[in-house]
Order: structure tokens, then C-alpha cells, then sequence
């Protein structure tokens, strides 16, 4: 039997779409969604009509009706932790991933969302794959200086791990044999620690952690932000600027990469200045995660759009190519990881598990 498969997965700055008629990907668009555009919408739940329509229209234009596809995949996040794996979509998750029960807001929890109601609505069958939040943190990677309050995982695992899988076969070892440090460089940046097949600590995407990017504000000492806020600002302007409309956004009103980088290349200073302390930035967590590995790392792996600069590229060698072997893939590997599990599954290869509702999480005990 053959399957249609449509994948669905937006991120903090476009909607990319694929249909899939089982592992063969018939057509793929990535639409752009400059950040003033998507900061119209209050809250990132509001974007899911903005959204669902571009689906809609992109299923029109290449002549395909919704209730032909057979399965609707969706990159996910914002619900309570989870393994790693493919997972049922569900009414819970949906419920639960629109809640941000979580804590975090990412544009990746529509595709749950987005998936969830097409398939209600046209049938089928319905799926997601490794989502922002799964779990693998070791322990030491959880606590904070406040009792009580721990590091959440918020990272790009969708393309990190499938990145890591490509490299690990390229050495003609397994992903579970290897360490590996990767990199997720787009409109959001996530820097995480692969060990032996887990992710074990990695910077907190949305989370205010890590480098700034396009769209995210990025690491700040809380000092800093408690001087933000006295001045006048809100908690509500603080966590908008933590996924949205911070990095590039705040300091030139616009997520696009390209004109920032073409101010770079005609000498603004200003441009010059916050492009490279993002690639700054981006090399300082790499030197973190190698101390996570203890040093013992197989390759720093670069992925994601912004890898496409080259300057980006030159930026880590010269500062981290100590450390290992650099790596790059540019784009990503996720609309294929998103089809090939839930192909997987329609075929009875692999099992999807159900959404327990419960973090990986709930603390240590002693709190």
C-alpha cells in the first residue's frame, strides 16, 4: 500500500511544507515569514489560521485535496517533555501542546497543532517526531542558583539528531558510539552535547540561552534584565523578545538574514558589530559543550540555513577548530526524519508511542 504524507513544520521564521508519497518526496516549499509580519499576531497560538492557510494554498496550488493524505506530521514542542521517537498525535497532546504546558512557546508547536486539526477535520492518521522538548539532560545539566527552578531542554532535536545520525554513518559508526557537538545555526541557534546518543545538555533555545539570533534575545545577565524591566518594560515584552523579537529583530526590525549580512558586506558598523558577536557567542557555547564531553568529541557538526554564510563557517574554525573536526550540513534533514518515521509506523516496522501527559522530568525528590 502506498501512503501520501504530509509534513508540516514551522519554525520562528517560515513554514516549511513537503508531501511525501511514501519515502519519495514529490515537492517541498519553505516560505519566508519576516518577523514584523509574524509579530502582528499577539500570541504564537494566533498564528495557527495565518498558517494552516499557506498549507491549504500550497496543497491547492500543486492539486492535491487534504483528504487525499493519508498521514499529517507535525514538528511539536510546548507540551511536557518527552522521549525521543515518534509519537501519536492525540487529543491530549494537542490540548496540551496549545496550553505550552511546557513553558515554552516555539512556532514548532503548530505543527502539532496544525496537524492535529486537518487531520480531524480531512481523516487520516497522525503524527510527531523528536520535538523541541525531549529530555535526555543529564543531571548536572538540570539545577539553577534558585531552589526549585530547573533548565528545561528546548532545543532543534529534530534536525540535531538526524544530522548526527548522517555524520556517525559517514565515520561508519552508530549515532550511540559517538560525541558529538552540533550546532542548529538558523533563525533560532541551539548548541547541544550529543553523548553516546543523548542529547545531555544543550543551550535553551526560546529560552534566553545561548547565542542571540535573528529572532531570540539570547543569554543576558539577569541583572541587565531587571534594569530592562525597571525601566518600564513588561514580563509580556521580556518573553516576546525571548523567541520573536529579539536578536536582529531588536536591533534592525527585521529576521532576515540577507540584508543583514548584506549591510555587513557594504561596512555598516553596526551590522558588522552584532553579526559577529552572534558568531561570538555561538563559539562560547561550543567551548561550554566541549567541557560537557570532557574534550572527547568526534566532530563540532554545523547545520541549519545560516550556514549558507560562509563567514559563519570561518568564524568557528578559527575559534573552536581546537577542539575537533568541523563539519557542515547545510539546511536541514527534518521534512525526510519526519516522513521516513511515520512511514515506519504505517508500515508496522516501528511502533509510535502514546503522550503519557507527565514531563521525563519531576524533579529529584529533595525539593
Amino acid at each position: 500500500m502506498s501512503y501520501k504524507i504530509l509534513v508540516i513544520n514551522p519554525g520562528s521564521t517560515s513554514t516549511k511544507i513537503s508531501l511525501f508519497e511514501d519515502d519519495k518526496n514529490v515537492y517541498t516549499e519553505s516560505l519566508f515569514h519576516d518577523a514584523p509580519e509574524l509579530l502582528k499576531f499577539p500570541h504564537v497560538n494566533d498564528q495557527t489560521e495565518f498558517r494552516k492557510k499557506v498549507i491549504l494554498d500550497f496543497l491547492k496550488e500543486h492539486g492535491t485535496s487534504p483528504s487525499e493524505i493519508d498521514v499529517f506530521v507535525g514538528r511539536g514542542g510546548s507540551a511536557y517533555s518527552q522521549p525521543a521517537g515518534v509519537t501519536e498525535i492525540d487529543e491530549r497532546l494537542y490540548n496540551d501542546t496549545k496550553k505550552a504546558v511546557g513553558g515554552s512557546n516555539h512556532p514548532a508547536k503548530l505543527g502539532v497543532m496544525i496537524a492535529y486539526e486537518l487531520c480531524t477535520e480531512f481523516g487520516g492518521k497522525m503524527f510527531t517526531l523528536n520535538p523541541t522538548n525531549v529530555d535526555e539532560l543529564c543531571d548536572l545539566a538540570r539545577p539553577t542558583g534558585i531552589k526549585g527552578i530547573y533548565r528545561k531542554p528546548q532545543t532543534h532535536v529534530l534536525n540535531q539528531k538526524g544530522i548526527a545520525a548522517i555524520h556517525a554513518a559517514k565515520l561508519g559508526k552508530k549515532y550511540e558510539d559517538c560525541n558529538f557537538i552540533v550546532c542548529h545555526i538558523d533563525g533560532g541557534i541551539t548548541i547541544t552535547a550529543h553523548e553516546h546518543g543523548k542529547m545531555v545538555d544543550s543551550t535553551e533555545g526560546a529560552g534566553g540561552d545561548g547565542p542571540f539570533t535573528p529572532t531570540r534575545l539570547g543569554s543576558i545577565p539577569i541583572l541587565e534584565v531587571c534594569d530592562f524591566l525597571d525601566a518600564g518594560h513588561t514580563t509580556g515584552d521580556l518573553r516576546i523578545m525571548l523567541s520573536r523579537a529579539g536578536g536582529f529583530v531588536s536591533h534592525f526590525g527585521t529576521s532576515n538574514s540577507d540584508t543583514i549580512h548584506k549591510m555587513v558586506e557594504e561596512g555598516d558598523r553596526h551590522a558588522t558589530l552584532i553579526w559577529n558577536t552572534m558568531c561570538y557567542q555561538l563559539c562560547k557555547s561550543i567551548g561550554a559543550m566541549s567541557a560537557v564531553l570532557r574534550g572527547k568529541v568526534d566532530a563540532i557538526l554545523l547545520t541549519g540555513g545560516l550556514v549558507r554564510f560562509a563567514d559563519i563557517v570561518d568564524f568557528v574554525k578559527d575559534r573552536c577548530g581546537h577542539i575537533a573536526p568541523i563539519e557542515v550540513y547545510p539546511g536541514e534533514v527534518e521534512q525526510e526524519a519526519m516522513a521516513e518515521a511515520a512511514l515506519a509506523v504505517m508500515r508496522g516496522e516501528t511502533e509510535a508511542r502514546r503522550y503519557s501527559g507527565r514531563p521525563v522530568f519531576e524533579g529529584f525528590g529533595f525539593e
